[in-house]
């Protein structure tokens, strides 16, 4: 449970952060009962990093100590830079049937950004390029470049590609990442097999099974394999460019080191947190 006490699923988070840098942190808040979620996410600060939200079902209605505020539906997307310093809060709503689902992920911000102005992209479904292949797989590119399009998220430090697959029943499909990457794949519906392929066999059996809230680790390379299953297999594949630098890490706050993480709580006790 986190926030006031939303039901929610880490896929990682607050442990060690090397394998998936310059990703900190996962959470699938999928939920039909309106009482595990509707507490939400009250006023809370964020310092060092951004946070990424997608929306799938229900809506989530935002503000912030900026004076922002909006509401996010179903397809949309936030982008939260929250840099130097930001207190918002984040409120779940359910659809018609009381039905919530989204993601968030947080990314690492570099030494050089930690303290870098707060911004948001607030990105509406429509604005998100969708990309449909001949056998049917479907591609929804939120951010970077992935087969010739490239997503409406832009000036993020870690470049990251964050991609939504739905891939049909029995279908092989094999998808570029970059080498320098780390990456990750995290299965929302449906189910297969993520793993080496041998043309035109199957995935060989090395290949990693993997069903509804699966979360997969990729070691280095340059492509993911996936076979779907019977029902098709729906996907997040998200991959960055790590940072390399020392992570110091209290709840909301990401700072590299631990001088600079007691600073930031003092300020916050100070009321000096938030920078002009």
């Amino acid at each position: 449970m986190e926030g006031a006490g939303v039901h929610l699923r880490r896929g990682f988070g607050f442990g060690d952060t090397r394998e998936t840098d310059p990703f900190l942190l996962f959470d699938d808040f999928r939920n039909d009962v309106p009482g595990n979620y509707v507490a939400g996410f009250p006023w809370h600060p964020h310092r060092g990093i951004e946070t990424i939200t997608y929306v799938l079902a229900g809506t989530v209605d935002h503000a912030d100590s900026l004076g922002n505020q909006g509401e996010l539906g179903a397809g949309d997307v936030q982008w939260m830079t929250a840099g130097s310093g930001i207190v918002h809060q984040e409120m779940p709503r359910g659809d018609e049937a009381g039905r919530m689902h989204g993601f968030q992920l947080w990314a690492n911000l570099p030494a050089s950004l930690k303290m870098t102005a707060p911004r948001y992209q607030d990105v509406k479904a429509a604005d998100i390029p969708v990309i449909t292949d001949d056998d049917g797989t479907r591609v929804r590119v939120v951010c970077g470049s992935f087969w010739g399009q490239s997503g409406p998220v832009e000036g993020i430090a870690a470049e990251p590609v964050y991609i939504d697959v739905s891939v049909p029943a029995g279908k092989r499909r094999t998808l570029p990442v970059e080498t320098t990457r780390h990456a990750f794949a995290y299965v929302f519906a449906g189910g297969g097999k993520f793993g080496n392929a041998s043309e035109p066999g199957p995935v060989t059996t090395d290949g990693v099974a993997a069903a509804n809230h699966s979360l997969v680790l990729f070691d280095r390379g340059d492509e993911v394999t996936v076979e779907a299953g019977p029902e098709g297999m729906r996907f997040l594949l998200v991959s960055g460019k790590p940072l390399g630098e020392p992570v110091a890490w209290h709840g909301p706050i990401v700072m590299n080191t631990q001088e600079e993480l007691r600073q930031a709580f003092a300020e916050l006790q100070r009321g000096t947190f938030l920078r002009r």
